[in-house]
């Protein structure tokens, strides 16, 4: 059951390897580098379904996960950021934003946090 700041599905790292048609170590490549997050769930290290929409990782992700690490946050306080409900948004989490044509505000807001 996702938590309240839980995306609503997830994917294993075969799964997004299937997905985005690369091979497993690509995949553990992408989360060294902050292009993917990927946390624990249940023991087995899941990324967000919603991040890898339409076959390719959300063009602005790696930038505000790149933002986020360098304002000091972990993947799991990565993960409650992009998540987390936003008024301000149309009511909607930066992570669905992202997906949008308000993405440049949820990297600007990311950079803010560095601040």
């Amino acid at each position: 059951m996702p938590g309240p700041t839980d995306p609503a599905g997830w994917l294993t790292l075969p799964d997004v390897a299937e997905r985005l048609d690369l091979s497993i170590s690509k995949v553990h490549q992408m989360i060294r580098d902050r292009e993917l997050l990927a946390v624990r769930r249940d023991g087995v290290r899941r990324i967000p379904a919603d991040l890898v929409a339409n076959r390719t990782v959300l063009k602005h992700l790696p930038g505000v996960l790149n933002l986020l690490a360098d304002a000091g946050y972990d993947d799991e306080e990565a993960l409650r950021w992009l998540y987390q409900p936003d008024p301000t948004l149309a009511g909607t989490t930066p992570a669905a934003t992202l997906a949008g044509d308000q993405a440049r505000e949820v990297k600007r807001r990311a950079q803010a946090l560095g601040f």
